[in-house]
């Protein structure tokens, strides 16, 4: 394998050739950044779509046997959505401006915008009930920007009940089928483990389906986000909402029980990430533990399986 990369290195080539070759050989995009362009993702992502487009390319749905190592750097945008109690809009936005937050409280609606807004949702028990949505966040930044509304909601005496949820959109616009598929599935075997760390009301519950009843079969046989949709009933109500993709270009993750931590939060939307970044390359097999997803840090297979502990003593 390296006398053939050196080879195709050294040919007196384009980048965009180099970088087709590369691919072609089994390389990962980020091992063809670091070859090629000193580190220019970018640069090859955009390659790399043009070979999906023109059909010279069709990754296979992978395993995790044999795989190239992942760079899991978070840079992914995403969004959240807060839902919880205990604090009026007025008075909630009022202090999140204070803090150097842009925020603006509207009527129910489902626009993105380039603020946090703080939004009625009929579904939450409470007095003083709201929705805190994000504008779109970007990775580490966004991560920041998150702390910072914490500390807000925190200083506020925000509540959650068994009500409230915590919804996580990740930015789905890189998404290939064999992603689309690998996360659907991985997450469907993962649906036991996922379920150990959340609270019983979010382990299957009207507005966070379980993905048991998804087809397998379906799943796989599968050739557009459409066909999977079908596959989900069309149904955004499920703990993956593939319906987000239509209006956002995102993924929605529902399962989450609502919070105002930080710490949950993040883990939480750090464990997605990664699944995501994992699911562009194979797919997590039925009946893996915890402590071997293969995706997790040592440190956030240790909070997990606290939180498990918590959530099952």
């Amino acid at each position: 394998m390296n006398e053939q990369i050196n080879n195709i290195l050294n040919q007196r080539v384009t980048k965009t050739s180099k970088i087709q070759q590369l691919l072609l050989l089994g390389l990962t995009r980020r091992q063809v950044a670091d070859l090629v362009t000193n580190g220019n993702y970018g640069f090859v992502q955009n390659v790399y779509k043009k070979m999906l487009e023109a059909g010279t390319f069709t990754p296979a749905i992978r395993t995790t046997s044999s795989l190239p190592e992942i760079d899991y750097t978070f840079t992914r945008s995403f969004g959240i959505e807060i839902e919880a109690y205990n604090c009026t809009r007025e008075r909630l936005a009022r202090e999140l401006r204070e803090a150097g937050i842009n925020v603006a409280v509207e009527g129910y609606n489902h626009n993105t915008r380039n603020h946090w807004k703080l939004v009625t949702d009929s579904s939450l028990r409470g007095h003083d009930t709201f929705e805190l949505v994000s504008p779109i966040l970007e990775g580490e930044s966004g991560l920041r920007e998150l702390e910072k509304v914490c500390w807000v909601l925190d200083f506020c005496n925000v509540k959650v009940n068994d009500s409230c949820g915590l919804h996580v959109h990740m930015d789905a616009a890189d998404f290939t089928m064999n992603t689309w598929k690998n996360l659907a599935l991985s997450y469907k075997n993962m649906e036991s483990v996922i379920n150990a760390f959340m609270p019983n009301t979010r382990r299957d519950n009207y507005y966070c389906k379980s993905l048991s009843r998804i087809s397998e079969r379906r799943i796989l046989e599968a050739n557009t986000t459409d066909d999977l949709r079908v596959a989900f009933g069309n149904d955004r109500y499920h703990k993956v909402n593939l319906e987000a993709y239509a209006r956002h270009r995102t993924v929605e993750f529902r399962q989450h029980g609502g919070s105002t931590n930080f710490t949950k939060m993040s883990n939480w939307v750090l464990f997605l990430s990664r699944m995501i970044t994992f699911a562009q390359h194979a797919k997590v097999e039925a009946g893996t533990p915890l402590q071997n997803l293969p995706f997790l840090t040592n440190d956030q297979k240790t909070y997990f399986k606290l939180r498990t502990k918590k959530l099952t003593r």
